[in-house]
C-alpha cells in the first residue's frame, strides 16, 4: 500500500507525477492521498480542510488504484505521518501489507526532523521522487530509499500560492503547473487572491 500525505495547498503537476511514478514503478494496488490536517511543521496556517480536500479529489481523480484518505484532517492535533501508518497497519487484515511512504527529495532531506523518524523508517519503505541530474543524498542512520524516476518538474505549491497572490500567474501558467480540474476550481473559487471571474457582459 502506498502513502502520500501532503498540505495539497494546492496539488501540482508534480505531485501528480510523484504519485504516477509510484503506481508505474511499485506495482501498488493501493495508494493512500491523505491531506494534512494540522501540520507542525508550517509556520502559515492552511486553507481550509474543505478546499484542499475538494482539490485533492480533482488533482488525481481517475488514477487506478488511488484513494482520498480524510483520516488526517479529521484528527485533532498536530498530523504525524507515524500515527497515520500505525493506524493504517492496525486497521490492514492479515497478511499486512508493506507500507511505501512516498516523498519528495526536499522532504527526504529534512526526514530526521520529523516524529519518530526512526520508527517510520522501521514500518515503511521510503520512496524519494529523483529528479533527473539531482543529487541523491544518503542520511545517516537510513537505508538508501526507493528512488522514484519522474520527468523534472520543478514546482512548489508555495510559488504558485505567491504567484496567484501578486498576480504574476496567468491562467495558461495555471494550466501548466497544475491539474486543469484544480486550475479550475481555483479560479472558480477564487482562493490565493485569484479573482473570480465575473458575470458574463450583457449583450451589446
Amino acid at each position: 500500500m502506498g502513502v502520500f500525505g501532503g498540505a495539497f495547498d494546492p496539488p501540482h503537476q508534480a505531485h501528480v507525477a510523484l504519485v504516477r511514478a509510484a503506481l508505474a514503478q511499485l506495482g501498488l494496488d493501493e495508494l493512500r492521498i491523505l491531506p494534512t490536517g494540522e501540520a507542525w511543521h508550517k509556520p502559515r496556517r492552511l486553507s481550509p480542510a474543505s478546499e484542499r480536500l475538494a482539490m485533492a479529489r480533482l488533482a488525481f481523480e481517475g488514477l487506478p488504484g488511488v484513494v482520498i484518505d480524510e483520516r488526517e484532517l479529521q484528527r485533532a492535533g498536530p498530523s504525524y505521518t507515524i500515527d497515520t501508518l500505525e493506524a493504517l497497519a492496525a486497521e490492514s487484515p492479515e497478511p499486512k501489507p508493506e507500507l511505501f511512504l512516498l516523498m519528495g527529495g526536499d522532504q527526504w532531506a529534512a526526514l530526521r526532523s520529523w516524529h519518530r523518524w526512526q520508527d517510520i523508517a522501521q514500518m515503511a519503505r521510503l520512496c524519494v521522487l529523483a529528479r533527473p541530474g539531482a543529487p541523491r543524498p544518503h542520511l545517516d542512520g537510513l537505508a538508501a530509499p526507493i528512488w522514484l524516476e519522474a520527468p523534472a518538474q520543478e514546482l512548489s505549491a508555495t510559488a504558485v500560492r505567491e504567484g496567484l497572490k501578486d498576480g504574476r500567474l496567468s491562467p495558461q501558467d495555471l494550466n501548466q503547473l497544475l491539474p486543469e480540474a484544480v486550475a479550475r476550481y481555483i479560479s472558480a473559487h477564487g482562493l490565493y487572491g485569484h479573482p473570480q471571474p465575473g458575470p458574463p457582459a450583457p449583450n451589446a
